[in-house]
């Protein structure tokens, strides 16, 4: 994934999406969407961030909620 660029992202990411980008494994990912420092929302058993929100927090643009 580190060669996708972000335009070829889905509007929604999921946590398959941010494990690549943050080069980090499943368990950790799953960590970080339990407390995240970003918006996730929960599906059923599925999650989902905004590819917007999830930058913005990755580039330092927002404190976090």
């Amino acid at each position: 994934m580190a060669t996708t660029s972000r335009d070829d992202l889905p509007e929604a990411l999921e946590p398959k999406h941010v494990q690549d980008i943050l080069c980090i494994g499943r368990s950790q990912t799953y960590e970080l969407f339990k407390n995240p420092p970003f918006h996730v929302i929960k599906i059923g058993r599925i999650y989902k961030v905004s590819k917007v929100t999830f930058f913005k927090w990755l580039d330092g643009e927002e404190q976090g909620e």
